[in-house]
């Protein structure tokens, strides 16, 4: 199918990079010897843990802020978000100048808290288990007539994350796999039309745990499925169905879903910190866990690995890795 019955293009993605240039970090793309021997695979890990504010989330905020018009701006941007989408709006309206407020969970880790704070954004807390955070921001949105940036579900978000991917085959445009951690599906579906655009033929893999299998359950039907919170150590794949603009790209163009377990991801974490020396989150570490425990066949074949944040309480990840 032609990309362009869907929400973005890779024209749009192309067009989210010239934005970005010179805002954004070109974040590396790491090899790390040990990865590769225990994966049995060239794996090339794109660090967007590296990324300002400490993952790929940036990237799409600043694309869609960036394109508010003056009166949109003056008003003020609004947004709902466990942690990194926060940090990203947060981030990016303070360097265009528009106010920010942020709708997030009380239950998230205290680091995010503290930086989406600290880039001088307004925060709102609420229980995830008791509230639905998308009426609350749209509760507040008719209050203030503040623009509501989406966490994925919005083109420019899409095509903003989808510069990961854009980036990586540039500098190793004969991938043959790209795995890719995937909460809402707004990094998933950028990546997809990005990847398949740039390198036809690739296999384009989302990823997530196996208590939040929401885009596992709803590739299987052909259709998006809504499941209860997931209770995961992956904070950022808290998701409870698919995006409904993220979910037709990825349905058409991506080779499938794959699911690892909390102790598999907890196992990624620790080998990337030993080996690597890169620090990653839970839901940043996914695509490597699905790469080293053989989610997906990758004998000797190239993959791309998205390692999409780092932003993780370091009481935690003490917990998690001792």
């Amino acid at each position: 199918m032609a990309q362009a019955q869907y929400a973005i293009g890779a024209e749009d993605v192309r067009a989210a990079a010239k934005r970005l240039a010179g805002v954004a970090h070109r974040t590396p793309v790491v090899r790390v010897h040990a990865l590769d021997e225990r994966a049995g695979a060239q794996l090339f890990l794109k660090c967007e843990n590296l990324q300002r504010v400490g993952a790929f989330k940036f990237r799409g905020a600043y694309n869609a802020l960036s394109q508010l018009d003056a009166g949109e701006r003056a008003k003020g941007v609004l947004a709902f978000s466990s942690g990194n989408h926060a940090q990203g709006v947060a981030l990016a309206a303070r360097l265009l100048g528009i106010a920010a407020t942020i709708v997030m969970p009380n239950d998230a880790p205290a680091s995010k808290l503290a930086a989406t704070r600290g880039y001088g954004a307004e925060v709102v807390q609420y229980d995830r288990y008791q509230v639905n955070r998308e009426e609350l921001a749209h509760e507040l949105q008719a209050r203030t007539g503040a623009t509501l940036i989406p966490p994925y579900d919005d083109p420019r978000i899409m095509s903003g994350q989808g510069t990961t991917a854009l980036e990586l085959l540039e500098e190793v445009p004969d991938l043959d796999v790209l795995l890719v951690p995937t909460g809402g599906g707004g990094l998933l579906s950028g990546c997809t039309v990005a990847a398949t655009a740039l390198r036809p033929g690739i296999a384009v893999y989302g990823v997530e745990t196996e208590a939040g299998n929401d885009w596992w359950q709803s590739w299987q039907r052909g259709e998006r499925v809504e499941i209860g919170v997931p209770k995961t150590i992956a904070d950022g794949m808290q998701t409870t169905s698919p995006g409904r603009l993220t979910f037709p790209i990825v349905r058409a163009l991506a080779a499938g879903i794959v699911l690892v377990s909390d102790e598999e991801v907890t196992q990624a974490l620790r080998l990337l910190l030993e080996r690597g020396k890169l620090l990653a989150e839970p839901s940043g570490a996914t695509s490597l866990a699905a790469a080293l425990y053989g989610k997906v066949d990758l004998a000797g074949k190239k993959a791309g690995i998205v390692i999409s944040g780092g932003n993780v309480d370091m009481s935690r990840l003490a917990t998690l890795i001792a």
